[in-house]
C-alpha cells in the first residue's frame, strides 16, 4: 500500500492517466468557480436558541452545507488536531501503513483514492487515515502512535467533536419538529473519523481530490485546513466554501434527508485539488450502527406528507450506496418508496 499513496510519488511528475477524469467530470480552472460568501455561517453562540434552530433548519432545507462559529470545541485542540494530522500525513509511506496495521479486525486503515481503490474508474488525487471512535476505550489501541501525540489530542479532540454532533443533531430534531433524543437510538452510535490529505497536484485542472457525490453519514463535522478546496453544488452550479478560521463545515448526509422525508438536502459536494499547497482536512462522520433502521420519522408523513423513502438497515442503505456510485438518481431510484 505504501507505494501506491499519492504523497509517495506525486512529486515531480504529471498526472498519471488513470487520475485524469473525463472532460465533462474535470473541474477546470479554479478561478471558473467562485468561493461563496453565501454558505450560511451559524454562530452557536448567541443565546437565542431559536434563532440558531431556525438559521440550521434553513441551511440543511436550501443548501444543505453550512459552516458553524463559537461551537465550543476549544481553538488549541482544533490547531493541536490539525498539526498531528499534518505529521502524520507527512511521515513515509511505509510508516503509515505499520501505524495503521494493529488491528485484524481493520478499525483503522489508510488508503490511496478511494477504499474502492481496484475498482475505480479513475483514481482520486488523496490519501486517507480512517479509524472508528466509539467506544473510544475499545478502539484507541489501534489508532496510530505516531506521530507521538497522536492519541493524546485525538481522543480529546474527537469527543469534544462528537458532543457538538449531539447538540447539532439536538437543534436539527427541533427544527424538524421530531422527538428529542431521537438521534440517541442507535442513529449517531458509529462515528468515524476520516483524515484526508491531498497533496499538491501539477495540473489541478484535470483531476479531483474527490468527485461529486453525497455523505452517507447523517451529518459530517468537517475541519478545514486554511487551504481552499471543498465545492458544494446548488442550482447546477459549483460554488466554493471559503474556510473561515476555527469554524467547522457540517454538511447533510442522505441517510437523514430520507429521516427527513426529504425536507433536508443531502448536498452534493467535491474537492479540487491545487498546484502549490498541500492540503488537509478531517471529517467526522456521525454513521448509525449497522442493524439500524433508517426510514423516515413517522411524525413527518402524513395523508398530505406521503413516505418518499423505504425503510431499510443502515448496511443494506451501504450496499446500495456502494452500488449507485456516486450517482444521484440511481440512489434515489433504489431507495424511493415507490420501488418497494
Amino acid at each position: 500500500m505504501e507505494d501506491l499513496l499519492v504523497s509517495s510519488w506525486c512529486k515531480d511528475r504529471a498526472v498519471p492517466e488513470t487520475y485524469i477524469f473525463p472532460a465533462e467530470e474535470r473541474p477546470g480552472k479554479l478561478i471558473d468557480v467562485p468561493v461563496g460568501n453565501n454558505i450560511p455561517v451559524v454562530d452557536l453562540g448567541v443565546h437565542d436558541q431559536t434563532q440558531i434552530i431556525q438559521q440550521i433548519f434553513e441551511a440543511s432545507q436550501h443548501f444543505g452545507f453550512f459552516q458553524v462559529i463559537n461551537h465550543g470545541v476549544p481553538n488549541h485542540l482544533m490547531d493541536d488536531a490539525m498539526s498531528v494530522f499534518k505529521e502524520f500525513h507527512a511521515m513515509s509511506g511505509k510508516d503509515k501503513t505499520i501505524e495503521c496495521s494493529k488491528d485484524p479486525n481493520k478499525s483503522c486503515s489508510v488508503y490511496t483514492g478511494s477504499q474502492n481503490y481496484a475498482k475505480e474508474r479513475f483514481h482520486l488525487w488523496k490519501d486517507g487515515l480512517l479509524h472508528l471512535c466509539n467506544p473510544q476505550e475499545k478502539y484507541i489501541q489501534f489508532w496510530p502512535e505516531k506521530p507521538t501525540r497522536y492519541r493524546e489530542v485525538v481522543g480529546p479532540y474527537t469527543t469534544e467533536v462528537r458532543k457538538l454532533g449531539f447538540r447539532i443533531l439536538e437543534f436539527i430534531s427541533q427544527g424538524l419538529g421530531i422527538s428529542p433524543g431521537y438521534f440517541s437510538s442507535g442513529l449517531a452510535e458509529n462515528p468515524r473519523l476520516l483524515v484526508n490529505h491531498y497533496p499538491p497536484c501539477p495540473d489541478p485542472s484535470l483531476t479531483l481530490g474527490q468527485g461529486k457525490h453525497r455523505d452517507p453519514s447523517i451529518i459530517n463535522i468537517l475541519l478545514q485546513s486554511e487551504v481552499y478546496g471543498l465545492q458544494v453544488f446548488k442550482d447546477e452550479e459549483w460554488i466554493g466554501v471559503k474556510p473561515i478560521p476555527y469554524a467547522f463545515v457540517i454538511n447533510i448526509g442522505y441517510p437523514l434527508q430520507i429521516i427527513s422525508n426529504g425536507k433536508l438536502k443531502g448536498a452534493e459536494h467535491r474537492v479540487v485539488t491545487n498546484s502549490n499547497l498541500a492540503r488537509t482536512t478531517a471529517s467526522f462522520f456521525i454513521n448509525p450502527l449497522d442493524e439500524t433502521i433508517i426510514e423516515p420519522a413517522k411524525t413527518l408523513v402524513d395523508a398530505s406528507n406521503p413516505v418518499l423513502y423505504r425503510s431499510l438497515l443502515y448496511k443494506n442503505f451501504l450496499i446500495k450506496y456502494v452500488a449507485a456510485s456516486g450517482n444521484t438518481q440511481v440512489l434515489e431510484e433504489a431507495l424511493s418508496s415507490s420501488t418497494e
